[in-house]
């Protein structure tokens, strides 16, 4: 992954209540080639940006997840908390990688995520 850069937007993920109509409308209307990941996640390509949805059964508020990379998640996790930002979601472990939920200043959840 030699192009991918720190800070960079790299990823944005969208909830979604039924995996097989979303990947059905968006294939469909826009041509997007989609990799199932288990029952609960599907990735997403030829969209300009990769990304992916996640199932939930939860009320969708705001469905987009931004998530940016870096190849040090601790180190620019420090660097977040120390400019105001508020870990959502600590480290976690998923195929391909790890990576943390943040809010920023404003309200907005990000997340960064490295294949380190």
């Amino acid at each position: 992954m030699s192009n991918i850069v720190n800070n960079h937007i790299n990823y944005v993920e969208f909830k979604a209540k039924n995996l097989d109509q979303i990947k059905e409308f968006y294939s469909k209307t826009f041509g997007w080639v989609f990799t199932d990941y288990g029952s609960t996640y599907t990735a997403f390509s030829e969209s300009g940006i990769e990304g992916g949805f996640e199932k939930t059964e939860e009320t969708i508020t705001n469905g987009a997840l931004v998530v940016l990379y870096h190849k040090n998640l601790e180190s620019i996790k420090s660097v977040i908390i120390e400019h105001g930002g508020k870990i959502s979601i600590d480290i976690f472990s998923f195929p391909g990688g790890s990576r943390f939920h943040f809010v920023d200043p404003s309200g907005n959840e990000l997340s960064v995520w490295s294949d380190q």
